[in-house]
């Protein structure tokens, strides 16, 4: 059964964000192995671009330290693919015989250069900025989504 992670930064807090996370997650019990991983934030002392990028610096160490298998970021500057797009890059990893896959999610102020060199692929779900929390609930439907589509099932029009 394939493994996949979400490795991202920070916690959720709200309830309704928990709720839906909780009911795709349960969801993807019948095709995948569904982990998410929550990292803490860096802290921030100044606002200095310097200081931005230690703390991207800080948290991609950490992001990469606990991302495995086939890497792909959420990222502004990646490809913005279809459902059925996503769905054949994880039905693709599973051909090639890769058995895990991590989806990355930054922080605030983005994922480090290292990080996004590490990836294997990156994508983006649009041209703006969803807040980190609502992003991964509409990413764990995704791979639902994506896992339904390899499935032949109705749940996708």
């Amino acid at each position: 059964m394939m493994r996949v992670n979400i490795v991202c930064i920070g916690k959720i807090k709200e309830s309704f964000y928990k709720d839906a996370i909780a009911e795709y997650s349960k969801r993807l019990t019948r095709f995948c192995k569904l982990t998410i991983i929550e990292l803490s934030e860096a802290m921030l002392t100044g606002k200095s671009s310097a200081e931005i990028d230690k703390v991207k610096y800080l948290e991609g160490l950490s992001i990469l330290a606990k991302s495995k298998g086939y890497l792909i970021s959420l990222d502004l500057a990646g490809q913005m693919l279809t459902s059925p797009q996503i769905s054949d890059t994880i039905s693709k990893c599973e051909v090639d015989g890769i058995s895990e896959i991590s989806f990355v999610i930054g922080g605030s102020y983005g994922l480090s250069d290292q990080v996004k060199s590490n990836c294997d692929m990156s994508i983006c779900f649009g041209r703006v900025t969803y807040p980190h929390q609502l992003m991964r609930v509409i990413l764990t439907e995704q791979i639902y989504r994506a896992f339904m589509i390899g499935s032949n099932s109705e749940y996708h029009k």
